[in-house]
C-alpha cells in the first residue's frame, strides 16, 4: 500500500471508530442538502413548473459549492440583496464554488428554462439579483483576487468585491478602477461600465478588462479577449449579464500613488443654484486626476447643504492652486482638505448596516450641469425629518470619454455626468410617499438626461433599453441571439432575443 493510501484508510478508520455505531464514514460524504420533495417553481416566461425531487437532488449532489432550499439559515442569508425593500424567495440557490458549478447550474436552469437571477455583491439597486421561485445562482463562494505585478494585471474571481481588487493591487503601488464602494460585486460593476474616483485617469472598469471566463447560456465555458471570441469580448464590456455568468476577469492594472487627495466643500442651501452652476464650469476643465462629484444633500433631520467634494490622484503640490477656486464658490460653511489612503476612501461609503433603509433612485447621464438643471434641482428638492434626500453627481469625461462610443458596448462615452437622485428612509416606514416624490421630481430632471446608467436602470420599456444602446444595439442583439437565444439571462437591462 503507497504511503498516500495508507494515510487515506488510516484516516477513515480512525473517523470510523470515533462516529457512533448508527453513523458511517460514508454518511460525512452525503450532500449537505437533502430534498424531501419536488419544487414548484416558475419559468422565465412566468409559467409555473415542477422540479422533481430526484433531479433536484443529483443537482445538490455534483455540487463541490451548496444547493439551499427555503427554510434554512444560509438560505435566508444568500437570498438577501443590499436594498432591504426587495424581499423576493428563489426556489432554490446554488451557491458556486467554482466554474464547474456554475456551468451545472446554468445546464439545470437551461433545462428547465427556469427564470435565473446571479447574483455577486447583491447591489443591484432594482433588485437584478435575486427572484421569486426561479433559481439564484449566488457567487459569494466564488471569491479570489491574483495580482501579477510584473505584467501590472489581476486574475479576479467572478464573485469577488472590489474592496478585496484594491486591497490586493494597491499592496504592489497598483490600481484600476473600481466603484466608490468596497464591498460592491466586481461582476456587476464592471459588466455595465464600472464608475469610480478615477475613471477619469484610468478609464471605466471596463475599459480596463483584458480578458473574462464566461459560463453562457449552453452551459459553456468560453473565454472572451480581443484575440479569443473577440466580439463576445465587444458585448460583455457595457452589456451587462444578458450572455452569462462570468466566473473569472482580467484587469490591466497602473501604478498610482496609494495616498491622493481628498477634499470637501459645504456651501449653505440658499446659494444651492450659484454653487451647482459654478460646479458645473469648474468639472468641464478640471484635469484628469481630478474628480468632482457632489450635489444637494439632505441627511435625515438635517437641514439641506450643497456639497462639492474632490478626489485628486495627481501630484500633491498641485493641489492647492487647483482647489482655491472653489472657495469663490459661495460661503464656505465647512472644508476639509486630507491626503488619505486610497484603500481607506474605497471604503468610506460603505454601509455596515445595509437592511437598516429602504432605498429608490433614479438616474440618467448629463452633458453637465446647466443653469436650467441647478434651477430645477433646488426648486424640486425636498427635505423631511423621516428620510434621505439627495440629488448628486458622478463625473465622467477624461479617459472614459476619449474611447469611442463603438469600441465597447457601452454606448455613453459623452456623457459629463452621472446624476443620481436618491431617496432612502428606516425601514418600517410607508415606502409610497419617498418612492412617489422621486418619481415627481424626476419629470422635472429627466428632460435633462441623454440615456441611462445600466448598472442602475429602472426602465420598465423594452423600447426605451434598447434605445439606450445606441447604435451597440444591433451588434449586441446579434450577440444574444447566437448566445442567448432563449433569453435564459434576462434579469438585467436586458436585450431580448429575436432568434
Amino acid at each position: 500500500m503507497n504511503r498516500r493510501r495508507f494515510c487515506q484508510s488510516s484516516l477513515a478508520a480512525a473517523v470510523a471508530a470515533a462516529l457512533p455505531a448508527t453513523r458511517s464514514f460514508a454518511a460525512l460524504l452525503r450532500p449537505l442538502t437533502q430534498v424531501a420533495s419536488d419544487i414548484s417553481a416558475i419559468t422565465g416566461d412566468g409559467a409555473e413548473v415542477t422540479l422533481k425531487q430526484t433531479a433536484v437532488q443529483e443537482l445538490a449532489n455534483g455540487l463541490r459549492g451548496n444547493l439551499l432550499l427555503p427554510g434554512s439559515e444560509a438560505y435566508e442569508s444568500a437570498r438577501r440583496i443590499m436594498n432591504p425593500t426587495i424581499d423576493k424567495h428563489p426556489a432554490l440557490i446554488v451557491q458556486a464554488a467554482g466554474p464547474a458549478d456554475v456551468m451545472d447550474a446554468v445546464n439545470f436552469a437551461g433545462q428547465e428554462n427556469l427564470l435565473v437571477a446571479v447574483k455577486c455583491g447583491g447591489h443591484s439597486a432594482p433588485g437584478k439579483s435575486t427572484c421569486d421561485k426561479g433559481m439564484m445562482i449566488d457567487l459569494s463562494l466564488l471569491r479570489s483576487v491574483r495580482v501579477d505585478p510584473i505584467a501590472r494585471t489581476a486574475t479576479v474571481a467572478g464573485g469577488s468585491l472590489l474592496g478585496e481588487l484594491d486591497h490586493e493591487a494597491m499592496a504592489h503601488g497598483l490600481v484600476t478602477t473600481a466603484g466608490t464602494v468596497s464591498h460592491t460585486g466586481v461582476g456587476g460593476l464592471t459588466l455595465g461600465g464600472g464608475f469610480g474616483r478615477i475613471a477619469r485617469k484610468y478609464g471605466l472598469s471596463l475599459d480596463n478588462v483584458r480578458s473574462l471566463d464566461i459560463i453562457t447560456a449552453d452551459g459553456q465555458f468560453r473565454r472572451a479577449s480581443a484575440d479569443e471570441n473577440p466580439e463576445l469580448y465587444w458585448g460583455l464590456r457595457g452589456g451587462g449579464g444578458n450572455f452569462g455568468v462570468v466566473t473569472s476577469f482580467e484587469f490591466q492594472l497602473h501604478p498610482m500613488d496609494r495616498n491622493v487627495l481628498s477634499a470637501t466643500f459645504i456651501f449653505p442651501m440658499s446659494e444651492a443654484k450659484s454653487v451647482l452652476r459654478f460646479m458645473g464650469e469648474y468639472a468641464a476643465n478640471a484635469p484628469d486626476e481630478m474628480h468632482v462629484g457632489g450635489g444637494v444633500v439632505a441627511n435625515q433631520g438635517e437641514d439641506p447643504i450643497v456639497v462639492i467634494g474632490i478626489v485628486y490622484c495627481g501630484q500633491h503640490n498641485k493641489a492647492e492652486a487647483l482647489l482655491a477656486p472653489i472657495r469663490t464658490a459661495g460661503t464656505v460653511v465647512m472644508e476639509s482638505i486630507r491626503v488619505v489612503d486610497y484603500v481607506g476612501l474605497q471604503k468610506s461609503g460603505d454601509t455596515d448596516d445595509p437592511r437598516a433603509n429602504g432605498s429608490y433612485m433614479k438616474t440618467g447621464f448629463i452633458g453637465g450641469i446647466t443653469s436650467k438643471l441647478a434651477d430645477d434641482i433646488v426648486d424640486t428638492f425636498e427635505s423631511h425629518p423621516d428620510r434621505s434626500t439627495l440629488v448628486v453627481f458622478q463625473q465622467s469625461g477624461g479617459a472614459i470619454g476619449r474611447i469611442a462610443a463603438d469600441a465597447t458596448a457601452f454606448a455613453h462615452r459623452d456623457s459629463g455626468y452621472n446624476m443620481l437622485s436618491i431617496i432612502d428612509w428606516p425601514m418600517g416606514t410607508d415606502a409610497s410617499q419617498h418612492v412617489k416624490y422621486i418619481k415627481e421630481q424626476w419629470k422635472s430632471l429627466e428632460p435633462h438626461v441623454n440615456g441611462f446608467y445600466a448598472n442602475d436602470l429602472f426602465l420598465e420599456s423594452q423600447d426605451d433599453i434598447d434605445k439606450n444602446y445606441r447604435g451597440n444595439f444591433p451588434r449586441l442583439l446579434a450577440l444574444k441571439n447566437k448566445y442567448d437565444p432563449t433569453n435564459l439571462f434576462r434579469l438585467n437591462t436586458n436585450v431580448r432575443p429575436t432568434a
